[in-house]
C-alpha cells in the first residue's frame, strides 16, 4: 500500500527555510563560493532566494528562484528545466571558462550560461528584482563590471515585474514565456506566450503552432481584449519600441511590496495572481479560463461570443449560421455568413442597380476581431474610409489607437461585461430597413405577453388560494419583499422559454411513472422529449409541496440570470392551471451521488475524472461567488446536487434555496435555515448566518466524499461514531491518509494531488468561517502543485450526524437524486 503522507505537502515550504542553514551567505556565486544542494543564496534585500528544489510529485532536483519572504513557495524561474539533477549531489558554481554551471555528482555539466568570460573574474549575483546576472569583474576600480548574461533574458513560465516579453523586428528573435510540461515537470510544455508586433501589437498564447488566445490590440495603456486591465493594471504596463529593432512589454509597481505576476500554466491557462497579505495567499485577479469565450475563434468567422448568454455563440447582426445543423449542436467553428450582398458585391455580380449604400450595425463593449489594421487617428474619418473601401468589413475607434478596420473574416469577437470597444460591422442597407418598426413590434409583443402571463398567474394564484392559502401567502411575500436579498423585485422571464402544459405532457408521456427520474418533497422530475427531438428534464411542483412557490420563484430568479458550463441550464418554465413546472437541459448521468456511492458505478470514476469534477465544481462556485452579474450563495451544495453530463462533467443544480447578495454585502442572517445537515456550515446550521464561506464548507465535504467514496453521514466501519470529517481528521493526525482514499482509485503518480485535495477539504471544513479559504484560493490550492498548503485544524462536526434536509424543523426520512435536483421526501413538521 502506498502511504500518502501529509508531510510531503509541506516539503517545499520546509525546504525553503531549511536551506538557510546551507546558505553560503550573501547574494553571489563565485568559483570558490558555490551552492551545494540544498544550499541557496538570498538577494541583498532579502526579497528573493535561489536554490535547489523538487516539484511535488518528483525527486528530481532543479535550481530555481522564488520569493523569499512569502510563506507560500512559488518558483518563477528554473535554470536546468530540461536537465534535472537526479539526486542531491548537485552544485551550482562558476566554471573555469567563466560560465555559471550546474554539475551533478559526477561533475557532468547539466546546464550552463554558455557565454565567454574570464573564470577568475566572473561572479553571479541575485538582485532584489529577482534577476540573476553573470558579471565579468573589472580589474580597474574606475570601470564598472560588465553583465554577460541574465536570467531575465531567458524566461520560463512566469513574467515578474521588470522582465521583458520582447521581439526583435529585424531577426524575429523573441523572448517568450513557455509553460511547464506538467505540474511536476518544469521542462518546456505545449503552451507559449509571445509578443506579436502586428500592425498594432498584441500578445498571443499558442498551443504548439495553434493560436489559443489573444490579448487584443495595445492602445498605449492596456490591451483592448483584457478589459480588467482598465481597472486593475492601468499605468503599470509599458510597451516600448527602442528604435533599434526591439519591441518589448514590461511592467512595474510603485510599491515594491506589491507582488503580482503573469503566469501560464501547463494546461494553457494564463492568469495574473497577486499576493494578498491579509490572507497570506495568492489571489487571482484575472484568468483566460474565466469562460469558454476566451478560446480563440470560439464562434467562428462573423460570430461573437457572450459568456452571459446561452448558447454563448451568436451571429453578428446581418449574418446567419453557415452550417445550421452544426450550429444547433453547439459546433460553432464554421461561423456565419452574410444574409444579404453588400453594395460592392452586387456590382461585382453584374447588377445594373447598386441599390442603397451599405450601413453599419453597432456592437458595444467587445473584444475587437483579430488582424486589425490602423487607418487614421481621426474618429470622424473612420466610417467614411471604411465605406469607400470595398474590402472593409468593419471598423472601430479607440482614443489610444485611432481608427482600426478589418478586411476579410471577422474572427474572435467577444462580448464583455466590462466596458470594451464599440465595433461597427458593415451590412447591406436591407438589414437596416424597418429597424424602428421591428423594435415597436417587439416592444408591443413583450408588453402583451407580460400582461397575458400576469393574468394567467393571477388566476392560478386565485385557485391556489382555495387549496388553503399557504402558497398565496408565500407568493405574495416573495413578490413584494423579494426574498432574494432585495436586489430584484420581480421574476424576470425575458431569458426563459414559456412552455405550454400540453407540450410538456406530451413530452413526458403525460407525466408517466416510466418517465419519472425521481420524486420527493418538491414533487417529481420527469424525463421528456420535445417534438424537435430535444431531451429535457421537467421538474413538477407538487400541489402538496412543503416548499411551494417560494422555491419555484427563487429558482427562476437565480438560474435564469446565470450561464456557466458548470451550472445546470434552465431552459424555461410553465405556470398553467394548477401546475408549476421548470424545464432543464437533460443530464443523462443524473447526480454525482448516483456514481460515487454505487459500488459498481464508481469504478468509472478514476482519479482524473474525479479531479475534473472537483475542478468543475470549483469553477462553478467561483462564477456564482465572484464572476457572474450577481453574487449568489447556493446554500445547499451536496453530491446529489452535482449533475453529470454525458462526458461526466459536473453541473451545479438546485437553486431553490439560493440567495443573491447585493452591493458590498458579504454575509446575511436568516430565521429560515434550509439545506442538508452534514453539508451545512456550523454558523449556518446553528445561527442562520451564511456567506461564501458556508458554501466553501459544503464544498469541502463534497471534496472529501469524492476522494473517499463515502458519505459524510454514513456509518464508518473503522469508528461508527465519527463522521467522514472526523475520520479524515483521525487519519490526518495519524499520518495515514491513504486509509481514507477510495480503494477504487489507482493512486500511482496522483499521490501528491490526492493528498492536496484531502488537505484542502479539511481547510474548507474548519469550524470558524474566517479560517476557511475563499473558493478562488481553493482553485489556486488544488491546481498549483508547487505551493505548500497551510496545516488544517480539527474540522467542524467530527461526530456522525443523521442526514437531514431541513427547512426550519422539517425532518427528512428518505432522499433521492434526480436529474436536475436532489429531492428530499419531507414528512412531519
Amino acid at each position: 500500500m502506498i502511504l500518502l503522507r501529509k508531510v510531503r505537502v509541506f516539503s517545499l515550504f520546509i525546504l525553503s527555510h531549511y536551506a538557510v542553514k546551507f546558505c553560503i551567505g550573501g547574494d553571489v556565486i563565485t568559483a570558490s563560493e558555490y551552492i551545494q544542494d540544498p544550499g541557496s543564496i538570498i538577494s541583498s534585500g532579502g526579497l528573493y532566494r535561489l536554490g535547489f528544489f523538487s516539484p511535488n510529485g518528483t525527486t528530481n532536483r532543479y535550481v530555481g528562484i522564488w520569493h523569499n519572504k512569502i510563506p507560500v513557495f512559488n518558483v518563477f524561474w528554473v535554470a536546468n528545466r530540461e536537465n534535472p539533477v537526479l539526486d542531491s549531489s548537485g552544485v551550482m558554481t562558476i566554471s573555469d571558462a567563466g560560465n555559471l554551471v550546474i554539475l551533478n555528482g559526477k561533475k557532468q555539466v547539466l546546464w550552463s550560461t554558455n557565454v565567454s568570460t574570464s573564470g577568475a573574474n566572473a561572479k553571479a549575483q541575485l538582485l532584489d528584482t529577482g534577476n540573476l546576472i553573470l558579471q565579468k569583474q573589472s580589474s580597474n576600480m574606475s570601470t564598472n563590471d560588465t553583465t554577460a548574461w541574465e536570467s531575465f533574458q531567458i524566461m520560463c513560465d512566469t513574467q515578474i515585474a521588470k522582465m521583458k516579453l520582447s521581439t526583435n523586428l529585424r531577426t524575429n528573435e523573441k523572448q517568450v514565456l513557455t509553460s511547464w510540461k506538467s505540474p511536476s515537470d518544469p521542462s518546456i510544455g505545449s503552451f507559449l506566450i509571445s509578443l506579436e508586433p502586428l500592425n498594432i501589437p498584441e500578445v498571443f498564447l499558442w498551443n504548439g503552432t495553434t493560436l489559443y488566445w489573444r490579448s487584443g490590440p495595445w492602445n498605449g495603456k492596456v490591451f483592448l481584449g483584457i478589459p480588467e486591465m482598465e481597472s486593475v493594471y492601468v499605468d503599470r504596463y509599458t510597451l516600448v519600441d527602442d528604435k533599434e529593432g526591439y519591441v518589448y512589454l514590461t511592467y512595474s509597481f510603485a510599491e515594491v511590496s506589491y507582488l503580482s505576476y503573469f503566469f501560464v500554466r501547463s494546461n494553457g491557462e494564463l492568469l495574473q495572481p497577486f499576493w494578498d497579505e491579509n490572507d497570506k495567499w495568492w489571489r487571482i485577479d484575472w484568468s483566460t479560463q474565466a469562460s469558454d469565450c476566451y478560446v480563440y475563434g470560439k464562434c467562428g468567422p462573423f460570430g461573437y461570443c457572450d459568456a452571459k448568454k446561452s448558447p454563448i455563440c451568436s451571429c453578428l447582426r446581418g449574418f446567419e449560421p453557415k452550417k445550421v445543423e452544426e450550429w444547433s449542436r453547439g459546433n460553432w467553428s464554421s461561423g456565419c455568413i452574410q444574409k444579404s450582398l453588400l453594395q460592392c458585391d452586387r456590382l461585382k455580380n453584374g447588377s445594373t442597380k447598386a441599390g442603397k449604400i451599405d450601413g453599419f450595425v453597432k456592437l458595444e463593449n467587445v473584444k475587437v476581431p483579430n488582424y486589425a489594421i490602423w487607418s487614421s487617428p481621426l474618429e470622424d474619418k473612420c466610417r467614411e474610409q471604411c465605406l469607400s473601401n470595398c474590402s472593409c468589413a468593419a471598423y472601430a475607434y479607440d482614443a489610444g489607437v485611432g481608427c482600426m478596420y478589418w478586411s476579410g473574416d471577422l474572427i474572435d469577437v467577444q462580448k464583455f461585461s466590462y466596458p470594451g470597444t464599440t465595433l461597427y460591422v458593415r451590412v447591406a442597407h436591407t438589414e437596416l430597413e424597418g429597424k424602428g418598426d421591428l423594435r415597436a413590434i417587439i416592444a408591443t409583443a413583450v408588453v402583451v405577453a407580460t400582461v397575458i402571463f400576469s393574468i394567467a398567474t393571477f388566476f392560478a394564484w386565485q385557485k391556489s388560494k382555495k387549496r388553503g392559502g399557504k402558497d398565496r401567502e408565500q407568493f405574495s411575500k416573495a413578490s413584494s419583499e423579494n426574498m432574494l436579498g432585495g436586489s430584484l423585485s420581480k421574476v424576470n422571464l425575458q431569458e426563459l422559454v414559456l412552455y405550454k402544459l400540453e407540450e410538456l405532457a406530451a413530452a413526458t408521456s403525460n407525466f408517466s411513472d416510466a418517465n419519472k427520474l425521481g420524486e420527493g418533497g418538491f414533487g417529481a422530475v420527469y424525463r421528456g422529449r420535445l417534438l424537435n427531438g430535444k431531451e429535457i428534464a421537467v421538474k413538477r411542483l407538487s400541489g402538496a409541496s412543503g416548499q411551494g412557490l417560494r422555491e419555484f420563484i427563487n429558482e427562476m430568479e437565480v438560474i435564469s440570470k446565470v450561464q456557466h458550463r458548470n451550472l445546470v441550464r434552465l431552459l424555461g418554465c410553465c405556470a398553467e392551471q394548477d401546475e408549476k413546472l421548470l424545464i432543464y437541459e437533460f443530464m443523462p448521468n443524473k447526480g454525482l451521488d448516483a456514481f460515487l456511492f454505487d459500488p459498481l458505478k464508481r469504478e468509472q470514476l478514476d482519479w482524473r475524472r474525479r479531479f475534473n469534477i472537483i475542478d468543475g465544481i470549483c469553477r462553478g462556485l467561483l462564477y456564482l461567488h465572484r464572476d457572474s452579474r450577481l453574487r449568489i450563495i447556493h446554500r445547499d451544495l451536496k453530491t446529489s446536487n452535482i449533475l453529470l453530463d454525458e462526458e461526466l462533467n459536473p453541473r451545479i443544480s438546485d437553486f431553490g434555496t439560493a440567495r443573491i447578495f447585493g452591493g458590498k454585502e458579504d454575509q446575511a442572517d436568516t430565521l429560515r435555515v434550509v439545506g442538508t445537515y452534514g453539508y451545512m456550515a456550523p454558523e449556518y446550521a446553528m445561527e442562520g448566518r451564511f456567506s461564501e464561506k458556508s458554501d466553501v464548507f459544503s464544498f469541502g465535504v463534497v471534496l472529501l466524499e469524492i476522494v473517499s467514496g463515502r458519505q459524510n453521514t454514513s456509518f464508518n466501519e473503522e469508528d461508527q461514531s465519527l463522521s467522514l470529517l472526523g475520520l479524515a481528521w483521525k487519519y490526518w493526525e495519524e499520518d495515514n491518509v491513504s486509509a481514507l482514499v477510495d480503494h477504487k482509485i489507482s493512486v500511482g503518480c496522483s499521490e501528491i494531488e490526492i493528498i492536496r485535495c484531502i488537505n484542502v477539504g479539511l481547510l474548507c471544513t474548519q469550524e470558524l468561517a474566517k479560517d476557511r479559504p475563499t473558493i478562488s484560493t481553493v482553485i489556486s490550492m488544488i491546481s498549483n502543485e508547487i505551493v505548500g498548503l497551510p496545516r488544517p485544524n480539527k474540522p467542524a462536526f467530527p461526530e456522525r450526524q443523521t442526514t437531514t434536509d431541513t427547512d426550519s424543523s422539517r425532518q427528512s426520512q428518505k432522499k433521492y437524486s434526480a436529474n436536475n435536483v436532489t429531492i428530499t421526501a419531507l414528512e412531519g413538521k
